[in-house]
C-alpha cells in the first residue's frame, strides 16, 4: 500500500453535518470544513453566510484511494443531502447552503456525473437531482471553532441535525426496511431469530466462535462489512469477539434494557440487523472494547475469496 492521497470536495449544506459521515472511516486522512466556489479571498463565516461571496460551505477530504474509493465517497455524500433542493438544505436557505460536487480531475468528474445520473434515474426522488458537478476552486479553511464541530459541541450538533430536518430526511430516504417474508425464506431459523428478533445463539455452539481463518465478517442480510479477522480474539465467552469494527459508521449502538440488564446493543446500520452487544472488558492494549457478536448474524468471507465475491477493496486489511 502506498502513501498516495487525493482530495475530494463536497458542499452539502451546513458543513457541521458534513464531517461526521466521513470522519474516522477507513482511508480518510483528514477532513477540513471551509468555503469554496466563490471569488472572495479568505472569507469569514459571517461573510459567507451573508450570501454575498459566491462561496458555499463545504468539506475537503484528504483520502487514500486504495482504501476508500472516490466512488464510495460520492455515495456517502448523496446519502447526507437532499440533492433535489436548489435553494439550500433543510432549514438552511440561501446560496451558501447549496449542494455541489467539486471535482479535482477528469476521473472524479466522470465518476460523479455517472453516479448522479444513476441516482436521478433510480426513482428514489420524485424531483430531479440538481446538485451541480463543477471544477474545484480555491478552498479556504473555516475558523477553528467550526472544525470538528460534531465532536466539540456534540450535544448542540445532535440537536441541530435533528431540528434542521436532515436526520429524519436521511432515515426516511436511505434506511432500508427489510422484507420480513423474504428474509424468512433466505435465512435459516436461527439467523432470522437473531437478526430480526434480537435472539442470542448458544455459546460455544455457533459457527465462528473459534474460527481462526483470515478474512472478513459481513452482515448476513445486507453483506455490509462488519469485522476483520485481524481484530478477532478469544474472549473465552463462546461467541466471536472483536476489538473493533472495520468501519464504525457501519454499526449503530443502542441501549438495551432487556433481561433486567443495561447493555449496549450493536446493530448493523444499513440492514438494521441485531448483531450482538458491546462490552468494555476487551484487551486493554487494543482499546478495551469487546464486540460480542452472534455467528448467525454474520457470514465469513475468507481472504482468498474476497476478490471474487466483490470485496477486493477490503484486501488492504491484510497487507
Amino acid at each position: 500500500m502506498t502513501n498516495h492521497s487525493e482530495l475530494a470536495t463536497f458542499a452539502g449544506g451546513c458543513f457541521w453535518c458534513m464531517v461526521e459521515p466521513f470522519d474516522e472511516r477507513p482511508g480518510i486522512i483528514n477532513i477540513a470544513s471551509g468555503y469554496t466556489g466563490g471569488d472572495t479571498e479568505n472569507p469569514t463565516y459571517e461573510q459567507v453566510c451573508s450570501n454575498t461571496t459566491g462561496h458555499v460551505e463545504a468539506v475537503q477530504i484528504t483520502f487514500n484511494p486504495e482504501i476508500m474509493s472516490y466512488e464510495e465517497l460520492v455515495n456517502i455524500f448523496w446519502q447526507q443531502i437532499d440533492p433535489t433542493d436548489a435553494g439550500g438544505q433543510f432549514n438552511d436557505r440561501g446560496e451558501s447552503y447549496q449542494t455541489a460536487i467539486f471535482y479535482h480531475n477528469k476521473q472524479q468528474k466522470q465518476i460523479a456525473e455517472q453516479s448522479k445520473q444513476e441516482l436521478d434515474q433510480s426513482g428514489k426522488f420524485s424531483k430531479p437531482v440538481i446538485t451541480p458537478i463543477i471544477p474545484a476552486k480555491t478552498f479556504y479553511e473555516a475558523e477553528k471553532e467550526h472544525q470538528d464541530y460534531y465532536k466539540k459541541q456534540s450535544f448542540h450538533y445532535k440537536l441541530y441535525k435533528k431540528g434542521s430536518g436532515r436526520e429524519d430526511f436521511i432515515k426516511r430516504n436511505w434506511q432500508q426496511t427489510p422484507d420480513k417474508d423474504k428474509l424468512k425464506e433466505q435465512l435459516s431459523p436461527i439467523q432470522y431469530s437473531v437478526t430480526q428478533e434480537n435472539a442470542t445463539e448458544r455459546p460455544f455452539d455457533n459457527e465462528y466462535w473459534d474460527n481462526e481463518e483470515e478474512g472478513i465478517y459481513v452482515d448476513i442480510v445486507s453483506g455490509e462489512v462488519l469485522f476483520s479477522s485481524h481484530d478477532k480474539f478469544d474472549a473465552a465467552c463462546g461467541w466471536p469477539s472483536f476489538t473493533k469494527p472495520v468501519d464504525p459508521h457501519q454499526l449503530n449502538e443502542e441501549t438495551d434494557t432487556s433481561h433486567g440488564m443495561i447493555r449496549t446493543e450493536v446493530r448493523s446500520k444499513n440492514a438494521d440487523s441485531h448483531l450482538g452487544h458491546l462490552f468494555d472488558d476487551g484487551p486493554k492494549d487494543k482499546g478495551g472494547m469487546r464486540y460480542c457478536m452472534n455467528s448467525a448474524a454474520m457470514r465469513f468471507i475468507p481472504k482468498e475469496e474476497m476478490d471474487e465475491k466483490g470485496y477486493s477493496n477490503y484486501l488492504y486489511l491484510f497487507k
